[in-house]
């Protein structure tokens, strides 16, 4: 069976990235995964996949026609709130499918938000159109309750993600408790900024010393400078008060790697930019870290399961929805205090005495993102 996968990939999104290796992870053997991508030489290279351009009409049906199955990818494909267009090029590629007569699944969906009525009525007949649809927050399986479709509600699939560890080449792992020293160097794939990749046999230029802390900003209208400005004179505060390492993490560094650099220049000689392609080793890395604060939701869910201490930004339902499901610390960014003073000693708290999830706590979140295998598994088995 060849299944194709859509979703919000080859964009340099580490969350989506994650879900894509999460999916392929998952998807049963006999399945052989054809992906959409906005880069599919990059995708092929990466997952070893079949992959084709994701905005290229002619090869997006013949893609399709190739296959038996189509799966959305995991993540907030329908929603109108960042794109009018985003729900339209998901839901058309879904309805063509449905039409052929493929097996259709809905895999791990965030759904909305949704503002007009004509993606609210886009979303309700695709949705009831798939052969599985599993959800992963309370608020999209309250939304598909309300239509009467059948569904299942497990946590986000990045949670069972198989992590690989940031090795040295020296053999040391990038883990709680343990430094890079002068004169090691990180693995093929990984990157530190300014601009200067990290490739065989070239050394770190300075200690990523322990403890360390995680940052993950990424531009959004909320963000404005004057909170950057806030968050930063913060950062510097905690900095100090702690002698912690900060790590900056781009997540997707179209966006995120200039607030990173306007960051880091005020934190000179105590960060690092670190940029991670491969989702294992992006989750991975969290190993190393003692406490997480972002703004993005799969750093914090990557942080959360590798046994961080997180505190959240929110700029999206859907990290409040995690704040909420895991009583995680933060702040809606337009609620952000004025005084970052306020803000540094609120870091400090929960540095010192927040506590991470439990193990059980992380485990019993894992064997439920495995839920999202077994639809995948019901779906194109049966």
């Amino acid at each position: 069976m060849r299944a194709l996968l859509s979703g919000y990939y080859g964009k340099g999104n580490g969350g989506d990235e994650a879900l894509l290796a999460t999916l392929l992870q998952m998807l049963p053997s006999n399945v052989t995964p054809v992906v959409l991508s906005g880069n599919p030489e990059e995708t092929h290279n990466r997952y070893g996949v079949e992959a084709y351009e994701r905005m290229a009409f002619p090869s997006l049906i013949k893609a399709l026609r190739s296959c038996d199955a189509l799966i959305w990818g995991g993540g907030s494909l329908i929603q109108d709130a960042t794109s009018a267009i985003s729900p339209f090029y998901y839901g058309g590629i879904m309805s063509v499918a449905q039409k052929m007569g493929l097996k259709t699944v809905a895999w791990a969906q965030g759904i909305g938000p949704l503002h007009r009525h004509v993606t609210r009525w886009l979303a309700r007949q695709t949705f009831a159109g798939c052969t599985r649809v599993s959800v992963r927050d309370r608020a999209s399986a309250n939304l598909l309750s309300d239509w009467q479709i059948p569904h299942i509600l497990a946590p986000d699939p990045v949670w069972a993600l198989q992590s690989k560890p940031v090795e040295t080449y020296h053999g040391t792992s990038l883990q709680h408790g343990t430094s890079l020293q002068h004169g090691t160097s990180l693995q093929h794939g990984t990157s530190l900024q300014h601009g200067t990749s990290l490739q065989h046999g070239t050394s770190l230029q300075k200690d990523l010393s322990a403890p360390r802390v995680a940052v993950t900003l990424r531009s959004h209208p909320l963000l404005t400078p004057t909170r950057l400005s806030h968050l930063t004179r913060a950062l510097v505060d905690f900095q100090k008060a702690t002698q912690t390492f900060i790590v900056l993490l781009p997540f997707q560094k179209a966006q995120d790697l200039s607030i990173a650099q306007a960051m880091q220049s005020a934190l000179k000689d105590v960060s690092q930019i670190l940029c991670l392609e491969e989702p294992q080793l992006l989750k991975g890395v969290f190993r190393g870290i003692e406490m997480a604060i972002g703004m993005r939701l799969h750093s914090l869910i990557m942080a959360a399961s590798e046994g961080c201490r997180c505190f959240a930004l929110s700029y999206d339902p859907k990290v409040n929805r995690l704040m909420e499901d895991l009583d995680m610390p933060g702040w809606d960014l337009a609620n952000l205090p004025d005084d970052p003073n306020i803000i540094s000693k609120t870091w400090i708290e929960h540095y010192a005495n927040g506590d991470p999830l439990s193990s059980e706590k992380i485990q019993f979140l894992v064997d439920g993102a495995l839920i999202h295998r077994e639809v995948l598994h019901q779906a194109l088995n049966h």
